[in-house]
């Protein structure tokens, strides 16, 4: 078997000259999915609702990797947004969908308004894009990344609103990736469980006050994950990069699940 090229400490994943857009992409697994697409020689184009911290973002990626990294505030959960980046960036190779934030709660705790607040960024809004930029990038023989989460797999109660959004966004992804060879192109799915960032302590915030009593308590749920962590936002972000590159040039139609193996367990904390 022919040994994969190491440039750096990185595999050559072949994206050099590449350019990828990433919603979400100014923290988080979106900031790290930058920077291991970008340390890989592709160009980046970020977008999330911040200006600000965007520019600050694209300009810690250009001085780190030398590519080039653009920044775009546009809010994602807007109709016509998605058809705006379309126009303003015709020529992506990959497409990274990733902005969205679900809240935690029951059925009885997440109302109405709030549930479809969040549906409208997290699972509209990844349909619209994909559907504003698929035909472009089927002209490019192009690779749409869909980063979901392993709700759909966990079935927690406590967060119902993400299991289901994250379960039709899977369906989503195997459908769409299903059919996409057809037009030369890949549809793949990332499912991470819980990932360091600020989000997680959020969720886990609101876990603990359910289960202790006590928000504060969060960092005792830490030990219950597998490995007694959560995951890295750079290990998700490395396999973004794998994902939208050639060395899985096979792979479409089909969610990875990145969890420790949370999923297999009776309760994700």
């Amino acid at each position: 078997m022919r040994a994969h090229a190491v440039t750096g400490g990185r595999m050559e994943l072949g994206l050099r000259g590449r350019t990828a857009l990433i919603t979400g992409g100014s923290k988080g697994i979106g900031r790290a999915a930058a920077e291991s697409l970008a340390a890989e020689g592709c160009d980046v184009i970020l977008v999330s609702r911040t200006q600000s911290a965007l520019d600050a973002a694209a300009e810690e990626i250009r001085a780190r990797h030398q590519v080039s990294a653009r920044a775009h505030a546009a809010d994602i959960a807007v109709q016509g947004a998605a058809e705006e980046l379309a126009r303003l960036f015709p020529d992506i190779d990959i497409l990274v969908n990733n902005a969205g934030a679900i809240p935690g709660g029951s059925l009885q705790q997440v109302d109405g308004t709030t549930w479809r607040n969040a549906w409208q960024l997290k699972v509209f809004g990844y349909i619209d894009i994909c559907r504003a930029f698929y035909p472009l990038l089927a002209t490019r023989r192009g690779v749409i990344v869909n980063v979901i989460g392993n709700a759909a797999a966990t079935l927690d109660q406590a967060y119902i609103c993400g299991v289901a959004g994250n379960a039709a966004l899977e369906a989503f992804t195997r459908s769409l990736g299903g059919a996409a060879p057809a037009d030369g192109m890949r549809v793949v799915g990332l499912s991470p469980g819980p990932v360091a960032t600020d989000r997680l302590v959020t969720l886990m915030r609101k876990k603990a006050a359910d289960r202790f009593g006590d928000p504060e308590r969060w960092g005792e749920l830490l030990s219950q994950m597998p490995f007694s962590r959560a995951a890295s936002p750079q290990e998700i972000g490395d396999m973004i990069a794998f994902l939208a590159s050639s060395r899985s040039g096979y792979t479409s139609g089909t969610i990875v699940q990145i969890d420790g193996g949370m999923a297999s367990r009776s309760r994700a904390f």
